[in-house]
């Protein structure tokens, strides 16, 4: 498409060209058709009928008019045609003829106006070879000549006729059917890259739904690793204060398993950095079930009055089943050692048949002193939506007997099947 003469943006269309070389080159042609119908028709009525020079001259102005139908060629494609087999009789107009059977062919669509094209040639094909017919037949043969065969006029005629109007149809169609498919293919075009933009706004729209989903789960993570170790050396600190000049032996102890669960908290930490990673665990600790009593213990030694009962068949279940177990049990001590100081604390463990059951339950008798521990609200919330992600059930609340009750049942689809024996 053209420029504007400032070189701005596109220029705009002139009538029904899309760019003004077009309307140029149509302007050119149709001064050359014109010039030829005028002169053909000046010739035929000066020289052949003899109807002197005021109809000859009005015959080539006429003429001139037919041949300027060509400006309209893209515009109305079959004016040009109907003109042109008017003067066909005439032996002239040959230009006008053969550029609007091109136009004809290339700017109407195909196959949807396919009659109309194919009528409007055939009609020129036999117009032009009836008329080139007649003038080879009423040639007269002059003294001492002899005259061909008739075969031959009428081969030379069918040969006239079929360059005149078959050359200029093949190629319009052929240039119309490319022209086509070229549009069709920018359309296309078009839409695959409207397609692909839409592709690419999801694409950015799931890498930040990701992104805000790996946000949260590593945020439960630092939740349950920070949460249950630094309460516990909370715990331990205030006792520690209490006890350092009573009994300085057991602040010993306490001080010394406060450092044992500093290290633990740093390395379950450097765990969830090196999964951030993408790289292995640091030192192949993995939290599952069978960390339960060591936790348990832990808990004990922070003076928690609390319990592990086992019950079952002993399965293993996948990793991340066994630590969301695991996770839910630690959020659950923690809360006791948050909320209920002194209360005596149950955890029960069932390999029941539809999964495995783990429960934390705290009484309501708590008469000790407890330690205030800052809280988000948010560890139990984080423990039911993984619990929930694996299509498990979650509860957290009282209890019937005026305690606190935390508990989950991951389904047996989870457990590791054993290999079978071949």
């Amino acid at each position: 498409m053209s420029k504007s003469p400032e070189g701005g943006g596109p220029a705009r269309p002139l009538w029904w060209w899309e760019r003004r070389r077009s309307a140029l080159l149509d302007i050119g042609l149709a001064a050359l058709a014109g010039l030829e119908c005028a002169v053909g028709a000046y010739t035929m009525v000066g020289s052949r009928l003899h109807w002197g020079f005021p109809a000859a001259v009005t015959a080539a102005v006429l003429g001139a008019l037919a041949g300027a139908t060509l400006v309209v060629r893209r515009r109305w494609p079959a004016v040009p045609v109907v003109v042109a087999l008017v003067f066909v009789p005439g032996l002239f107009g040959v230009v006008l003829l053969v550029v609007s059977l091109y136009s004809l062919a290339a700017t109407w669509e195909w196959p949807s106006r396919r009659r109309r094209v194919v009528g409007l040639s055939a009609l020129a094909f036999v117009e032009s070879l009836g008329m080139v017919l007649f003038s080879f037949l009423n040639t007269e043969a002059q003294p001492g000549e002899t005259l061909p065969p008739t075969w031959l006029f009428v081969l030379l005629a069918v040969l006239v006729a079929v360059g005149l109007t078959v050359p200029p149809v093949v190629t319009g169609l052929y240039v119309g059917a490319r022209r086509r498919l070229v549009e069709s293919l920018k359309d296309r075009a078009h839409g695959l890259e409207t397609e692909l933009d839409l592709l690419a706004e999801q694409a950015q729209e799931r890498a930040r739904r990701a992104r805000l989903e790996e946000r949260t789960r590593i945020a439960r993570e630092m939740h349950d690793v920070v949460a249950h170790r630094v309460s516990l050396m909370v715990v331990h600190a205030g006792a520690l204060e209490r006890i350092v000049a009573k009994d300085p032996e057991k602040a010993q102890q306490s001080a010394k398993l406060m450092g044992e669960v500093g290290r633990q908290a740093l390395n379950e930490l450097r765990e969830i950095l090196g999964v951030l990673r993408m790289s292995e665990t640091v030192d192949g600790h993995l939290d599952s079930l069978a960390e339960l009593p060591r936790l348990v213990e832990q808990s004990e030694a922070a003076g928690m009055r609390v319990t592990l009962t086992v019950s079952g068949t002993r399965r293993p279940f996948s990793t991340e089943a066994e630590q969301t177990a695991y996770r839910v049990v630690q959020e659950g001590l923690t809360n006791a050692h948050k909320h209920a100081g002194g209360a005596q604390v149950a955890v029960l463990l069932a390999y029941v048949p539809n999964g495995v059951r783990v429960a934390v339950v705290n009484d309501c008798s708590g008469g000790g002193e407890k330690v205030v521990l800052p809280s988000g609200g948010n560890g139990l919330v984080g423990m039911e939506e993984r619990v929930l992600a694996l299509g498990g059930t979650f509860a957290a609340g009282p209890d019937e007997g005026g305690g606190f009750r935390v508990e989950a049942v991951l389904p047996s689809r989870l457990a590791v099947q054993a290999e079978r024996l071949s």
